[in-house]
């Protein structure tokens, strides 16, 4: 990415996945879209932590006053269906941030609530509830050791663009960040009506987390229409 849009800090980020059946998770998503799969199944992740040191370009993190708030992101896993290129595709976004919800323009699902992140000894809270619809969750975690990632948590937690839908186009979104840091994390309280409000089943099983202290910097690119791979014609 030669010049990024936004520069940010994601912290104290915890990944809660769970397995679905494909066909429940592709009917939540576009058409120029297919849901990725790993061992059968498509996945479905609640991501809640800290948004922090938001700036442009150019500011660096140490300057005073940058914003910081909680964020929690509902998201799935995706390949376009033209070229095969994989992503996220976001079911909802808990913000508690208003001015967070001007991104709606390149189709971003952002819902404003009020959100909270705290860590009480070994554990940490999320808690969080949209001012309009009711939809809320509350997540207790006990972070563990650090691990060795294997392939699939690296499937869960790297994706390097993010699709949305605006005016009937999708549009992508580039990330950049360095690698995640996960550690083993021991649920000790979720109660949660995100995936309900999203148009979910129940999952296929028992969630895997993972909780990171987080990434400092990440480089989010301009969103921009995909444009559809040209096929060559055929000739005979």
């Amino acid at each position: 990415m030669r010049l990024p849009a936004l520069r940010v800090g994601w912290l104290r980020q915890t990944f809660v996945h769970w397995p679905f059946r494909p066909e429940a998770v592709q009917a939540l998503v576009p058409e120029t879209l297919v849901v990725d799969e790993y061992d059968g199944a498509a996945w479905v992740g609640l991501i809640p932590f800290v948004m922090a040191d938001m700036r442009p370009p150019g500011v660096p993190a140490a300057v005073p006053g940058l914003p910081s708030f909680a964020e929690t992101n509902l998201r799935t896993y995706v390949r376009r269906r033209d070229n095969g290129r994989d992503g996220l595709w976001f079911l909802s976004i808990e913000v508690a941030c208003p001015l967070m919800v001007a991104a709606r323009a390149v189709g971003a699902p952002y819902n404003p609530g009020t959100l909270r992140v705290s860590a009480n000894g070994d554990t940490v809270t999320y808690a969080g509830s949209r001012w309009t619809g009711g939809a809320s969750y509350l997540l207790v975690v006990r972070p563990g050791d650090l691990i060795e990632p294997t392939e699939r948590d690296v499937w869960l937690t790297s994706r390097w663009r993010a699709y949305t839908r605006r005016m009937g186009l999708l549009w992508q979104t580039p990330v950049e960040h360095e690698p995640w840091h996960l550690a083993d994390s021991a649920v000790e309280v979720l109660e949660e009506t995100l995936t309900t409000a999203a148009g979910l089943p129940a999952p296929l099983g028992e969630p895997v987390v993972h909780f990171s202290e987080g990434i400092r910097h990440v480089r989010l690119g301009a969103s921009r229409p995909c444009a559809p791979r040209r096929v060559p014609p055929f000739r005979a």
